[in-house]
């Protein structure tokens, strides 16, 4: 009997513990499991994105973003059609048109493919507390993402929904432990600049919305009007920072959804 391969953890973007319906290496069903536990704590990088009939959006950005990743830690490119492919199988090895997958990458541009059920959108309020840590390679979405697990745990069990990551003596601004988010002062959004992973969300949210990237610190915070954090799972408004109350501005929060939902969600199969 084939041992099952073992849940992989989730090294920035908690998977709520759902476990992966399907896995392959390198387009392979995964059935090694030594193998795969090894890949899964690993030196390597990853991608995460939400499926809908065989489409992601922003495909472009995840594939330019593992193509990066690759170059800039193994010396090699990861060529966007294999990945493409390699995810389309697994899509439709595991039977699904709607998912949530993973695109894990590892030396000699060894590739890991998981997919889960599809996560439901999810715009409750956040809170968030801030915490003195940055990620390191902040521009990589990268495994071992422990600094990240230890903060938001803790800031879950403060009675927070996740921890905003800062630093400095004055507490700048970069990220979420697993988001990116921004700020609205009334006229645009305000993208903190501090070391951070220039996330897909955000990445296409940007252009289709007045933004503005520059220092953003934790006293800066109070003259705001609100904020909202993005990540692959979607967006969400932020209800308060430690303990300063943001409005939840539904009229911005409907502008940033529709500029979302307007963007083209690309094909996997047939380009």
């Amino acid at each position: 009997m084939t041992t099952p391969p073992p849940t992989p953890p989730a090294p920035t973007t908690p998977d709520g513990g759902l476990p992966p319906l399907h896995i392959e290496v390198d387009g392979e069903p995964a059935a090694d499991a030594e193998l795969l536990a090894a890949l899964m704590s690993g030196y390597g990088h990853f991608t995460a994105m939400q499926v809908r009939d065989g489409r992601v959006q922003g495909l472009g950005l995840h594939l330019d973003r593992l193509d990066r990743a690759t170059r800039e830690l193994f010396g090699r490119g990861l060529d966007g059609g294999r990945v493409r492919s390699l995810l389309a199988g697994a899509l439709a090895a595991a039977g699904r048109r709607d998912a949530s997958a993973r695109v894990y990458v590892y030396e000699g541009a060894r590739t890991v493919v998981t997919v889960r059920a599809p996560y439901p959108v999810d715009r409750t309020p956040q809170a968030l507390k801030s915490v003195a840590y940055w990620r390191p390679a902040a521009h990589l979405k990268h495994l071992g993402g422990f600094g990240q697990t230890f903060h938001g745990d803790a800031a879950r069990r403060a009675g927070f929904d996740e921890a905003l990551l800062t630093g400095g003596p004055d507490g700048e601004i970069a990220e979420g432990a697993v988001t990116n988010i921004g700020f609205w002062d009334g006229t645009s959004v305000v993208w903190p600049s501090a070391p951070c992973l220039a996330g897909v969300t955000m990445s296409l949210l940007a252009p289709r919305l007045p933004s503005v990237t520059r220092r953003v610190t934790l006293a800066d915070v109070p003259a705001f009007r609100s904020a909202f954090v993005t990540n692959s799972r979607g967006i969400a408004p932020v209800s308060r920072i430690d303990d300063t109350a943001l409005t939840v501005d539904e009229e911005l929060m409907a502008r940033v959804y529709g500029a979302y939902e307007a963007v083209p969600w690309d094909a996997l199969e047939g380009a």
